[in-house]
Formats: structure tokens, C-alpha cells, sequence
């Protein structure tokens, strides 16, 4: 089988529950168990899951389309019961799709699904069709503090990569394209292997804004909404322009305002907005672009930001409107093509699942997909080991000691996170 082709579950009928309970953590993540877990939580909402009903490992120039046909089938031939009807409810699967079309991509049906939802609480039971799984009873879980954490450069070191920042602004200068997106990994090395549980629940802690998220042993807490389906809604948070906080407000508060004032950041957001509401206008009747960005403030850092809004005149899917935006000038570059094949000539690493969609998506085809940044990957062959990653956006006017100064206030959220 080549890795193109996709690996489908063997049992795809499905019998689904959802129903109202009480006894829920105020923390959706205290209920995922050690091994296996899924969440997607923001400000205490979400859901989080165990188990696989049923998976579907792809990868290939077509695997967005696979993914949407494998889920369509799944959804066609299943037996839903849903007493709760709210977002998230329902049959629900877990995604994640790597950068390129060489990196494995995956959507995933939990056994269990936990949700929460503007204070209502339920669970979701997934099962084969010969047979209806019974509540189960909801346990609290303890996660094992990580300890002894040192760091490692990956695939470059940080001069190697302000290095390879240099080429990337002078194949800009001379014209080749606007735009490219860098990114760079780190090492984490554990004394003892990491309970993924232990970083989840410090990120959703710290960064509540952000969507937290776990699939397939990629965390992180993002700031970056791609897309979200929601009833006939669509929207779409970009983020490109970034500075770094300081911890002191009023300091902040300037640099909040040169970021909203600068010249480069201005033109590198410009660049991601216009790709998000080019891909998006043919799957709405209207749209709203506001003219100028917002300063998005993080604890770590503060990016210019734009909330793209619109009517949907089709009946794209979350997952199919996310194949129409990825990749995006705020994770790849202007012109898209150019960008992708100098990221492939000068990047010198694998992003794997990084700054790919993450996400969930129901029956319905609502859901939310965001783009994976502020995120590691468990390493499958060794459970003390992880990658974490950053990138940052250069144009014309970057300087390649700024960008990696960039890059390392993106590490911080995994770097604290795994911290004792």
C-alpha cells in the first residue's frame, strides 16, 4: 500500500449517545486517562475523549478529500442518539493534517467523548452497531509532573537558521516572492517519560484563550483559528505580526502600538488576510474583512490579528473549508507555490503536523479547525522526547536576529509547560 492510500478502520457503523450528566470536572482534561487521550478545550469549554471507535491514517495530495469521504461514509452509515443537541454533540471525530502532502495525517473517533458547552455538560458513548456502550463513570485523573527537562537544538541551530532567515530575505529583495514562513524546532528531553496530560492541563491554564488541543501525540495551545463552521458562520482568526511582552503593562501598551504601527508587520499581515478571504469568498454569499487589524494580547507574546467573517452559500464542510485555506501566507508564505517550494529547498527539517489543521468536526460538518502553532510532538519511539516548534513570517524588511528572537518567545508556552 503506498502512503497515499488511506488506512480505514475495518468497522465504520457506528451506534452514538449523547446524553446530559452531571459530575463533570470544571476541568474537562482531569478525566482523560493516561494513554490515548483527545481534547480541544478554550475557556472551559470543549470536549475531551478516549478510545478509538474508528481512525483513519492518510496522507497524498488527496488526503483532505479522502478524510471528507472516509467521514461522510462514516456519518452516513451510523446510528446517532443525541439527547443534548448543541455543538459537539453527537458523532464527533478529532483531526490533524500534517503541513505537507507527504506528512501522515489522521481523524480519529473516540470511544468516549466528554463535552462542555455554554454549561451544559455531556457524555458521548461511540460503539459498533451490534452493540450500545453503557455511560461509563466519569474518573478523575491526576497527571505525573514532568521533571528534569533539558533542551536541544533540532534539525538547526539558532545561527544556522538566522542564516537561512538572510537567504529567505534576499531571494525577497530580488523579487522571487513576497512572503516566506520559517519555521525551526527544539528538542525536550525528559528525565522520565512525559505524561502529556501534565503540559495540557499547565497550557490550558495559562493561555485560556487559546485552543488547547491533543490528537495523536501532537499538544499545544494555539491562538489560531483557521476556520469555523458553525450553523451557516463561517470565521477565521489570522494572526501574522508578532512582538514579544515585556511583563510590564505600560511598556506593553507601546509596543502594542508600534506593532499596530509597523510597516513590516502591517505588510505581512496584509499578506495572510488577503489568502484567508481570497479562499473563503467562494464559499460565501458575503463576507465581512475589517480594513485594519487588532493586537491580539497573549501572556507571552502580542500579534496583529483579523476576525474574517462570512455567510456560507454552500455546503463546504469545517474540514473542506480548512483544504481550501491550508496552507495560508501565515503559515507558508506569498506567493503560496514559491513560498512552499523555498520552504522545501532552505527549511531543512520536516514540520510533520505543525502548522497543519487541528480540529473536530461533527455530523453535520460543523466544527472548528485551527492552525497547529505553540505545539510539540511526542516522539512514538521514545516517550521522554519531544519536538517542539516555531516559526515566524519574513518579508522584505525582517531581520534574521528579530526573527529568532521571534521564534524563541513562540517556544516559551511548551517550554513552561513542560517545566516542573
Amino acid at each position: 500500500m503506498s502512503l497515499s492510500e488511506p488506512v480505514r478502520d475495518q468497522a465504520p457503523r457506528l451506534v452514538i449517545r449523547s446524553q446530559v450528566v452531571d459530575d463533570v470536572s470544571a476541568q474537562l482534561l482531569d478525566h482523560l486517562p493516561a494513554e490515548g487521550g483527545l481534547a480541544w478545550v478554550r475557556r472551559g469549554d470543549g470536549q475531551v475523549g478516549w478510545g478509538v471507535a474508528a481512525r483513519l491514517d492518510v496522507a497524498g495530495g488527496n488526503r483532505f478529500q479522502d478524510a471528507m469521504s472516509w467521514w461522510q461514509e462514516v456519518t452516513a452509515a451510523a446510528v446517532v442518539r443525541d439527547d443534548v443537541g448543541v455543538p459537539g454533540s453527537g458523532l464527533v471525530c478529532f483531526g490533524s493534517f500534517g503541513f505537507t502532502d507527504q506528512d501522515p495525517s489522521a481523524l480519529v473517533i473516540p470511544e468516549v467523548i466528554v463535552g462542555r458547552r455554554a454549561g451544559t455538560t455531556w457524555v458521548t458513548t461511540v460503539s459498533p452497531a451490534s452493540s450500545l456502550a453503557a455511560p461509563p463513570e466519569l474518573v478523575r485523573h491526576e497527571p505525573s509532573p514532568v521533571y528534569d527537562v533539558t533542551f536541544a537544538d533540532g534539525a538547526r541551530t539558532g545561527t544556522a537558521w538566522s542564516s537561512i532567515v538572510a537567504e529567505a530575505v534576499r531571494r525577497i529583495t530580488a523579487g522571487e516572492l513576497d512572503k516566506v514562513v520559517l519555521a525551526r524546532d527544539l528538542i525536550a528531553i525528559a528525565e522520565q517519560p512525559i505524561d502529556l496530560r501534565w503540559p495540557l492541563h499547565r497550557l490550558a491554564t495559562a493561555y485560556p484563550n487559546c485552543w488547547t488541543f491533543s490528537v495523536d501525540g501532537l499538544i499545544g495551545a494555539t491562538p489560531e483559528l483557521l476556520v469555523r463552521r458553525e450553523k451557516g458562520l463561517i470565521t477565521s482568526r489570522v494572526l501574522a505580526g508578532t512582538i514579544r511582552r515585556t511583563g510590564d503593562d505600560a511598556h506593553d501598551l507601546a509596543l502594542a502600538a508600534s506593532l499596530a504601527r509597523s510597516s513590516k508587520d502591517l505588510e505581512e499581515h496584509e499578506y495572510a488576510v488577503r489568502s484567508v478571504a481570497d479562499a473563503l469568498e467562494p464559499h460565501c454569499k458575503s463576507m465581512n474583512v475589517p480594513e485594519t487589524p487588532f493586537v491580539l494580547h497573549l501572556p507571552n507574546v502580542m500579534h496583529l490579528a483579523t476576525d474574517v467573517a462570512g455567510v456560507a452559500n454552500n455546503g463546504a464542510s469545517a474540514l473542506g473549508l480548512a483544504a481550501s485555506l491550508h496552507p495560508s501566507a501565515a503559515i507558508c508564505g506569498t506567493p503560496t507555490p514559491v513560498a512552499r517550494d523555498l520552504i522545501g529547498e532552505i527549511e531543512g527539517m520536516h514540520r510533520g503536523r505543525f502548522s497543519g489543521p487541528v480540529g473536530w468536526m461533527d455530523a453535520s460538518g460543523d466544527g472548528e479547525w485551527c492552525i497547529a502553532l505553540r505545539c510539540g510532538q511526542a516522539d512514538p519511539d521514545n516517550p521522554r522526547r519531544m519536538r517542539l516548534f516555531a516559526g515566524a513570517g519574513i518579508v522584505a524588511g525582517s531581520n534574521p536576529d528579530a526573527e529568532l528572537a521571534e521564534t524563541n518567545a513562540k517556544l516559551v508556552p511548551m517550554r513552561d509547560a513542560l517545566g516542573d
